[in-house]
C-alpha cells in the first residue's frame, strides 16, 4: 500500500517538476530492530517515482561499514540529503507528518544550492571557525519543529562547517532523555547550547555562534 496519497504525490512531482539541479537520497536501514526502516525506505522509492532527478542509494547499516563511517550515521532509520556534494542534512527517523514538508524543503535547497538565508546570515555564518553540530528534536505532529529543522538544514546548507540533524524524538527516546527534551521543537548545538522552540532565523543562527 503506498504511503503517499494520490493527492500527495501530484503535489510532490509539482515541487519535483522545478528542482534545478539532482539529488539523491541516501538511506541508511537494517531489516530488524528498525520499526520505520521499512517505511522510510519506501517513501524514498516512492519519491524517486515522481522525478528522475531524485535518486536514492540504500544501504543497511550492518554490513555497510564503509558508507556509514563516511556519512558519520549512528542511527537508523537514517536519510542523507545529497546534491553535488554532502552538505550535512540529516533525517534521523521517518519524516512523515509536518516534517514531511522538512524532508521536501532539504531537497529543494539542496537541488538548487541556496540556502535562502538573510544576507545578515550568510554573514555571521563566515565567522564560523569550529565544526558546528545541530540536533533538532521534534515530534511528528508538531507543527512548529519543521520550521526549526528548516533553519537548521539552511545552515548546514551554507556552511561547510554545519552539520543538522532532524530526530525524531519518539524514535529515539533514550536522545530525548539524554537532552531533556520535554517540549519540541528542541535544538541542541555541539551538546552545550540549547533551546526550544521555533527561533526567527537570526536569533537561531547567534546561538550557533555561541556554541
Amino acid at each position: 500500500m503506498p504511503l503517499l496519497s494520490e493527492r500527495i504525490r501530484m503535489r510532490v512531482k509539482e515541487v519535483f517538476d522545478t528542482l534545478p539541479a539532482p539529488v539523491k537520497l541516501i538511506i541508511f536501514t537494517q531489516e530488524f530492530e528498525c520499526e520505520t526502516c521499512v517505511d522510510v525506505k519506501q517513501l524514498a522509492e516512492e519519491l524517486s517515482l515522481l522525478s528522475n532527478k531524485v535518486k536514492i542509494e540504500i544501504y543497511d547499516f550492518v554490513s555497510d561499514k564503509d558508507k556509514v563511517e563516511k556519512y558519520e550515521i549512528d542511527k537508523i532509520p537514517a536519510i542523507v540529503v545529497e546534491g553535488e556534494k554532502d552538505y550535512g542534512i540529516r533525517f534521523y527517523g521517518l519524516p512523515g507528518g509536518y516534517e514531511f514538508n522538512s524532508l521536501l524543503h532539504a531537497i529543494k535547497i539542496v537541488s538548487s544550492k541556496d540556502s535562502g538565508l538573510s544576507q545578515d546570515s550568510r554573514n555571521m555564518l563566515k565567522s564560523l571557525s569550529k565544526p558546528v553540530h545541530i540536533q533538532v528534536f521534534v515530534t511528528l505532529t508538531c507543527p512548529y519543529c519543521p520550521m526549526a529543522v528548516e533553519t537548521a538544514h539552511k545552515l548546514a546548507l551554507e556552511s561547510d562547517l554545519v552539520k543538522a540533524d532532524m530526530v525524531d524524538a519518539t524514535e529515539f527516546p533514550h536522545l530525548a532523555n539524554k537532552y531533556q527534551v520535554f517540549a519540541v521543537p528542541k535544538v541542541v548545538i555541539n551538546d552545550r547550547i540549547s533551546f526550544e522552540g521555533a527561533l526567527p532565523e537570526l536569533s537561531f543562527v547567534r546561538h550557533v555562534l555561541k556554541a
